[in-house]
């Protein structure tokens, strides 16, 4: 299972770095939440799946996943979802005063 999760790992961070690298805001904002969803993955991967339990319930054999590594992604999920819309939104401002979301006719003119 560790294995698919670090091929699918990768890919988010492969789709995530080829849309940070175009043009265009949206496209990097997009990449920016994928490359994070990737590291979320990451953390949760780390965290791994334990064997045993505790032995007031009698069970001797069972798995689960730690709850530190739950809380840490729970909480990253949260702060990229709002991290995301604020971008999200000064984009949208950026487009409306400049009339493009290219970076390159962003720039202006340097030469001055």
């Amino acid at each position: 299972m560790e294995t698919l999760m670090s091929i699918l790992i990768g890919l988010f961070f492969a789709i995530g770095t080829y849309l940070i690298l175009t043009k265009t805001l949206l496209r990097i904002i997009l990449g920016t939440s994928i490359i994070s969803h990737g590291v979320h993955l990451l953390i949760l991967t780390m965290g791994g799946v334990k064997a045993g339990g505790p032995p007031l319930l009698g069970f001797e054999e069972i798995t689960f996943t730690d709850p530190i590594p739950q809380a840490l992604i729970l909480t990253a999920i949260v702060i990229n979802f709002a991290t995301t819309a604020l971008f999200l939104v000064l984009s949208y401002r950026a487009y409306k005063v400049i009339g493009t979301d290219n970076t390159e006719k962003m720039r202006g003119n340097e030469d001055e």
